[in-house]
């Protein structure tokens, strides 16, 4: 629930007035994006905040045994069954059951899972005697339940009674402005719990962070976070560290979305290059705006000059490689005094050394 985008704000909003009360509450959202946090949040804030909260991941729970697990059954009814044993619901009783990935409970077991909704009644596998039970309802999905219902796999009248609220929350994607705030916290928690030194990070590298779309959510974030803090311990993180933690490859962006990613890496891939991109148009406008300011103070007696019959004819490469030139004997080959002048980094200047081939003599960097 940590955030102070508009969306996390109004969703704690949304908690607050629900949680006291007994109405069943369906959170829908894309896989990590906090639905159990939500639902945890709506007990603790709830009149039974002192009674159970019962987890079930119905996805998990093959059909076979589902109805046992939920029900609980009696002694003989199959197999196996060589005592009688409490289903979740009856664990659950007078706190708060929370039905996670609902969306994968069989039709047959939707019928009895309505009646409990509608009058807090149901039967033990393999008895005879209808149990009752007082438990707040509170179920998540990441799947479109009206399309299930569509495709016959889900009962609309379940659907409608499920949802009497529907809880929205929002991808991470949709809340940029707490992704620093979640991976600070990530990283306190991490480092305090292992004992890991964590040096900092770079500008550019949190920017990627703030900006990469995050189709796991918060919980891709926790883990990137604390896979990133590992295996980079007692160094400070740099863009390279992200991207390589993401696996998207520095320089191959653009071929690697022709074949072996889905529509999501594709974008992650293409944010990737218009990133690389846009530090070097920075550097070229930096460069730019010197060049012009070199040749506009330009005269014949000293200074770098161009003469007014070459300039109508020469390329930007070959302005530049007489710009680089110029500056290298003015300063002596002193690489970091260059960079300073022309205000670019150090990384882009032996770039442009070796794009013109400087490397004879006193050009051997």
């Amino acid at each position: 629930m940590l955030g102070n985008s508009i969306p996390i704000v109004e969703l704690r909003e949304i908690i607050k007035q629900v949680a006291p009360t007994d109405v069943t509450v369906l959170i829908t959202g894309e896989s990590g994006s906090g639905k159990e946090v939500v639902a945890n949040e709506i007990h603790k804030q709830s009149k039974r905040s002192d009674k159970p909260f019962i987890t079930v991941n119905c996805g998990a729970i093959p059909e076979g045994i589902i109805e046992s697990e939920l029900f609980g059954h009696v002694k003989g009814s199959f197999t196996g069954a060589t005592e009688n044993r409490k289903g979740y619901f009856e664990a659950a009783n007078s706190g708060t059951i929370f039905l996670d990935e609902i969306g994968e409970l069989p039709l047959q077991t939707q019928v009895k899972f309505l009646r409990v909704i509608e009058n807090g009644e149901y039967m033990k596998v393999g008895g005879n005697k209808t149990e009752r039970v007082d438990v707040r309802i509170i179920a998540a999905t990441n799947k479109n339940l009206e399309q299930l219902i569509q495709n016959n796999s889900f009962r609309e009248d379940l659907y409608y009674r499920l949802r009497s609220i529907n809880i929205v929350i929002p991808p991470l994607r949709e809340r940029k402005g707490d992704i620093k705030l979640l991976f600070d916290k990530f990283v306190a928690e991490f480092t305090g719990r292992n004992t890991i030194q964590f040096n900092g990070i770079t500008p550019d590298a949190i920017e990627f962070i703030t900006n990469y779309n995050w189709p796991g959510n918060v919980r891709q974030l926790k883990n990137f976070t604390e896979s990133l803090i590992t295996l980079n311990a007692d160094k400070i993180i740099e863009l390279d560290d992200v991207m390589r933690q993401l696996s998207i490859p520095k320089n191959e962006l653009m071929p690697a979305t022709i074949n072996g990613y889905n529509k999501q890496d594709e974008r992650q891939l293409l944010f990737g290059a218009l990133f690389e991109l846009k530090k070097d148009i920075m550097d070229i406008k930096h460069q730019l705006s010197h060049i012009e300011e070199v040749r506009s103070a330009a005269v014949p007696e000293s200074g770098f000059y161009v003469s007014d019959d070459k300039i109508d004819n020469i390329t930007f490469d070959e302005f530049e490689q007489e710009l680089l030139t110029y500056y290298y004997n003015k300063y002596n080959g002193n690489i970091n005094r260059i960079a300073e002048k022309l205000k670019i980094s150090n990384r882009t200047l032996y770039r442009k050394f070796k794009q013109y081939g400087l490397k004879n003599g006193k050009y051997n960097l």
